[in-house]
């Protein structure tokens, strides 16, 4: 049984400025708590039996505080943001907030989100960045905090092996290109990225899911590319977190 006082301290970090405050945050589900189990540190783990009896040796060797096992997964409804309560929770340290290494820019590959404001488009890039093996996302201070309920859902435990920065983007961007970065974008008059040689590593910016990337961004970017529709009518465009995983692919593509 959850006391009174784990409840509210759990269901505290619903809310960014706790979040902020102490540098935690919530992840819920057996997988993605299983995940950040593996490398982060958990402050409070909350699960049913059954789950604590498959995860034993998962927990015994993790960086845990306190835990919690509690009957059913309707006893954890209470501190779930989910429709349906989940098997597991856990409250987890967020990783050191690092400054990104501007000239891993110039050898690698690296995401930047320009004011995408949906968790869920969020969190879903991360999780394609760690299926593409790119380590590091860069956010402008408008994008969703990736540490919010549904943005940490929508990664599927990539939190656990991606670093995710929040900065001045055109700020970093200038930077990057200061060490020879190739800065990637992509707009309606950009070049078929089918169709462009380019190498495979640089910075692929993704824009705001309605304006696209802003004027200020758009002034550090190198390449102009277009992903080109192949049907007629319908939408007229890709969502975001779509059009970031055609992107990596064709990069990761490029580097075979």
């Amino acid at each position: 049984m959850l006391s009174k006082n784990r409840i509210k301290y759990i269901n505290s970090f619903a809310l960014k400025k706790n979040r902020d405050m102490y540098g935690l945050f919530v992840a819920e589900g057996g997988k993605i708590t299983a995940d950040c189990l593996r490398t982060l540190r958990c402050e409070c783990l909350v699960a049913t039996e059954e789950w604590m009896a498959e995860n034993g040796e998962l927990v015994a060797g993790a960086d845990v505080g306190d835990v919690t096992a509690v009957g059913a997964k309707e006893d954890l409804r209470c501190v779930s943001q989910l429709q349906s309560a989940p098997s597991a929770l856990g409250v987890f340290r967020k990783p050191e907030d690092e400054p990104f290494e501007l000239s891993r820019a110039r050898s690698s590959l690296t995401l930047a989100l320009d004011t995408v404001q949906d968790p869920g488009n969020v969190g879903t890039i991360v999780r394609t960045a760690a299926w593409f093996g790119i380590g590091h996302v860069l956010c402008s201070r408008g994008c969703a905090d990736v540490y919010g309920a549904k943005a940490v859902q929508a990664t599927m435990g990539a939190l656990a092996g991606v670093r995710v920065h929040y900065v001045d983007l055109p700020q970093t961007l200038r930077q990057c290109r200061l060490f020879g970065a190739e800065v990637y974008g992509t707009f309606l008059d950009g070049r078929n990225v089918y169709r462009e040689e380019f190498a495979p590593r640089g910075i692929i910016v993704m824009g705001n899911e309605g304006s696209g990337v802003s004027e200020a961004v758009a002034a550090h970017v190198t390449r102009r590319l277009l992903i080109p529709p192949f049907g007629e009518g319908g939408a007229e465009s890709l969502n975001v977190s779509a059009a970031t995983a055609v992107l990596c692919s064709e990069f990761r593509r490029r580097g075979r």
